[in-house]
């Protein structure tokens, strides 16, 4: 069971192109929080990632740093540079006709992709959302990355037909090799995350099973089991490496794969109770009831006449303004 791969498919982890930066001299900007994961990825180049209360972080051609959703941070040519607000309407315009925001002064000698991943806000397991510190893969960890990025580059420089959709799948594809990279070189950071538990075997294990069969009536003594180790140690080890127990996980994804069905099918509840592993339809409105505070029928009914019930992408940079103490670099 590829737990990553079926949690980032279900949680909508999708990815959307931000905007390309093009810089030289001294420049950066501070941007404020917005939704989503950033993903910044240095195709040429030097760039220095700032974080209040952490240390300015280098990141080199070929290097891509994950940022947690909602956390502020500003991107600039330098350690100690003072950083100013993005021009969004100059982002709208060369987002809109595929060219580069240029930043500082000429010649550029740095570029940066720019990417958002947004998670399906009706899927609650924080697969991007409960990161800790940004993650940091070098070029030198992973060559597969690097070239990666380099097609990525190169379909920016040069459209053509299907350069749309190849991008699509390439922003998704630098997600999947970037988390991997990361799981592989960093293995004691990010703990209490959910991709920080892919390091523990016995917590990746039972999550497999969970995800590979959600409809099972799985028990902490049965996935304990399954995993062949004791109860006691399932336990401990689950909750330190994802701060709730099996049981709890297993009913917030439940919970989580009924609600996109409730949102994006026709089917009845009842055909959804029994596919996410309840019983009868009265045990599933109950649970459904504690954790989304409507009923299944309700709660279908809402997203489907709100106007924020379809979710999508961040397809925009949106980067805030200034924000008063924030470190930051010079635009000009």
């Amino acid at each position: 069971m590829d737990v990553l791969a079926e949690v980032l498919q279900v949680s909508g982890a999708r990815g959307a192109l931000g905007v390309r930066l093009e810089a030289g001299g001294t420049w950066g900007l501070w941007l404020d929080s917005f939704p989503g994961a950033a993903l910044h990825v240095v195709s040429r180049g030097t760039m220095w990632l700032h974080v209040r209360g952490e240390k300015p972080l280098q990141v080199r051609a070929g290097d891509a740093v994950l940022v947690s959703p909602g956390t502020a941070h500003g991107i600039a040519g330098g350690a100690d540079v003072t950083m100013g607000s993005c021009d969004r309407e100059a982002a709208a315009r060369a987002m809109g006709d595929g060219r580069a925001l240029r930043l500082g002064s000429a010649p550029a000698r740095t570029e940066v992709i720019v990417l958002h991943y947004e998670q399906d806000p009706e899927v609650r397991t924080p697969v991007l959302t409960s990161l800790t510190r940004p993650m940091h893969v070098t070029a030198r960890e992973n060559a597969q990355l690097g070239r990666t990025v380099e097609l990525l580059a190169a379909e920016l420089a040069q459209p053509q037909i299907g350069t749309t959709a190849a991008i699509n799948s390439i922003v998704d594809l630098l997600l999947v090799q970037f988390v991997r990279a990361w799981l592989a070189r960093h293995p004691q950071e990010q703990p209490g995350s959910w991709l920080g538990a892919m390091r523990d075997p016995v917590v990746r294990d039972a999550l497999a099973c969970v995800h590979a069969r959600p409809e099972h009536p799985w028990t902490t003594e049965t996935l304990a089991a399954a995993t062949s180790v004791s109860r006691a140690t399932l336990s401990r080890r689950f909750r330190s490496a994802l701060g709730q127990t099996p049981g709890a996980y297993l009913t917030q994804w439940r919970i989580d794969l009924a609600s996109v069905r409730l949102r994006d099918t026709d089917e009845p509840v009842e055909s959804i109770s029994g596919a996410v592993g309840y019983g009868s339809p009265h045990a599933f409105s109950r649970a459904f009831r504690r954790a989304r505070g409507t009923a299944p029928g309700e709660y279908r009914t809402r997203l489907r006449t709100s106007a924020d019930g379809t979710p999508g992408p961040t397809v925009g940079f949106a980067p805030g303004p200034a924000v008063d103490g924030a470190p930051g670099p010079t635009t000009g």
